[in-house]
């Protein structure tokens, strides 16, 4: 008869078997020896050695949480858990957007007696691309005698030149364009939209910045939803898609191209399709102009007047429509200071609408989806000052959680991780598949880049949430366009290029702290955390160097030392 297997004591760090003492008959030592053998090797295996580890109980409940550990934690969970809540509602968006797929506007009957229209180009220092969008805009296939063509410039310096030029040429030609310039910028472009109204003979107004170049039978195939016996007397605005001139021109490029598309794709098509309220985008979309005045016309007390007065005008029982199959072509920024700052402007002045419009939204008679709904879409930048307290906790919480159990972390903490981070990756991949079914799989190898990002902007982003709440007030200004198209074209010699100021040394400090954070989670064998931490590091390292590296480049080679500016107004919001 064989003996039993003898057990040893296990050396602290390897989870061993030592076969002391195996006595069997003559014949099967060695297979007996072999078997040890195997299972000797399986023992020292990393893998089972690390699944031992996060599974061993040996120690559980010596463990005794102390008031630093409680105030350390109970912040940590309730970051956790806020953050987990809006990544949910991305599930919430997408769900809306497949079950609620039949919600989309049919075809328009046709239009027998088209209406007038006017064409508000709003531009401040734009003196790259102003030609560009007249031109466009130049070649509408609409009757030109119902044309009414606006451009509203506040320009301070040659753009004003360019434009009245650009306005007296196509004007000698027949195109009824009109010339409007301000001396002064009370309002910024919500101020110039309000003033170029008061000219307006239009009973419908589109509106389209100046790096947009829309399509010949843009009022074609728009208007005629306005004019539907089917309920088009009902609705008060109609916003179309975008879509980049510059998707390739860089890694950056793409980034926004994704992130931008998450938004037009699911965002705008998830609420359209539920009936819940969603934002015109300040750009590339036409209005009636009896829901701006029912809403009491342009206001200019936040940063995204668009989102407000679409909030305003659907309060008053307007509808909104979303026509994704209507596209019109715009130019993304293309150095990492102005693309910060358009983020910026945009989380800061949803924040503000919120603060602004939420208390009327929960006090009207709408149906609580709706209201819920709203919430989340003009809360959603509070994600960012979260995160970077995140940032700032996440090794001491890592510390703390390695002495209360790996088992804990694997329970409690990763789930949430997930549900904050995968529903990024969801929401962005199923935009994807939705406009590129054919190469959206590409899409994998830009996720990692689009969440760290996301990240990398949060630092400058908290800023702008936490002046918003804070109520302080900054001046209007926009998004520098150079017209760049595909991979052609550079800004470097071109002016309007914003400073990078302090924010990018911090954003490089915490990449380092993050880096700190790798070392430490490696050393103590937290292999499942350092994916997630590696995306904090190439994040906040991105984002810094790039503004640091954009900004030394300019100055040192073209002296370019231009005043910060913050980007024109959209309702699109950022990560």
């Amino acid at each position: 008869m064989p003996f039993p297997v003898q057990f040893l004591p296990r050396p602290a760090r390897w989870c061993s078997i030592d076969f002391a003492c195996v006595r069997k008959p003559f014949g099967e030592t060695s297979d007996l020896l072999t078997l040890a053998q195997l299972l000797f090797v399986a023992q020292q295996n990393p893998f089972s050695h690390y699944w031992h580890k996060i599974t061993d109980r040996t120690f559980s409940g010596v463990y005794h949480a102390n008031a630093f550990d409680l105030a350390m934690m109970i912040p940590y969970f309730l970051v956790l858990f806020t953050l987990a809540a809006y990544g949910l509602h991305r599930y919430a968006l997408l769900y809306n957007y497949f079950v609620y797929r039949k919600n989309v506007p049919g075809p328009p009957p046709p239009v027998a007696n088209w209406p007038k229209v006017t064409i508000q180009l709003p531009i401040f220092n734009e003196r790259y691309v102003i030609e560009r969008l007249v031109d466009a805009v130049s070649q509408f296939d609409y009757p030109r005698e119902l044309l009414d063509i606006q451009v509203l410039d506040d320009s301070t310096d040659e753009t004003c030149e360019v434009a009245r030029t650009c306005v007296e040429h196509y004007a000698a030609q027949g195109l009824p364009i009109a010339y409007i310039h301000r001396s002064n910028r009370q309002g910024f472009k919500a101020g110039a939209l309000e003033n170029g109204l008061r000219t307006a003979r239009g009973e419908f107004v589109t509106i389209f910045d100046a790096d947009f170049i829309p399509q010949a039978d843009f009022l074609r195939r728009t208007i005629p939803y306005f004019l539907n016996p089917n309920g088009g007397a009902n609705i008060g605005m109609v916003q179309a898609r975008w879509t980049y001139l510059n998707t390739d021109y860089s890694l950056l490029t793409r980034v926004e191209t994704i992130l931008l598309d998450g938004h037009f794709v699911i965002e705008h098509g998830g609420r359209s399709r539920r009936g819940t309220f969603f934002n015109f985008n300040g750009t590339a979309g036409v209005w009636r102009r009896a829901a701006i005045d029912a809403a009491g016309g342009w206001e200019h007390d936040t940063l995204t007047e668009d989102t407000d007065l679409s909030y305003r005008a659907q309060l008053k029982g307007w509808k909104f429509l979303y026509l994704p199959d209507i596209e019109c072509a715009s130019e993304l920024p293309v150095d990492m200071n102005g693309f910060k700052a358009q983020q910026a402007r945009w989380a800061k002045g949803l924040m503000q609408t919120a603060k602004k419009i939420l208390p009327k939204v929960f006090r009207s008679d709408v149906p609580w989806h709706i209201k819920s709904e709203a919430f989340f879409h003009l809360t959603a930048n509070i994600s960012y000052p979260l995160m970077v307290l995140l940032s700032t906790m996440l090794l001491p919480a890592m510390i703390v959680r390695f002495y209360q159990g790996w088992f804990q972390m694997l329970v409690i903490d990763l789930p949430l991780f997930l549900a904050s981070t995968c529903s990024i990756s969801s929401f962005y991949l199923a935009a994807q598949k939705e406009l590129r079914p054919k190469t959206w799989l590409n899409t994998f190898l830009y996720m990692p880049f689009v969440m760290a990002t996301g990240i990398g902007l949060s630092v400058r982003n908290a800023q702008a949430v936490l002046e918003a709440i804070a109520g302080k007030k900054t001046e209007f200004a926009r998004t520098p366009k150079y017209k760049i198209e595909g991979k052609s074209g550079t800004f470097a010699t071109k002016k309007y290029k914003n400073k990078s100021g302090w924010m990018p040394y911090f954003e490089v400090a915490l990449g380092l702290y993050f880096a700190l954070a790798v070392v430490y989670a490696i050393r103590n064998e937290n292999y499942a955390t350092t994916p997630f931490l590696l995306l904090f590091v190439w994040g906040y390292l991105y984002t810094g160097f790039m503004s640091l590296s954009q900004s030394w480049f300019a100055h040192l080679r073209f002296g370019v030392n231009a005043p910060e500016m913050r980007p024109a107004s959209t309702g699109a919001p950022g990560f």
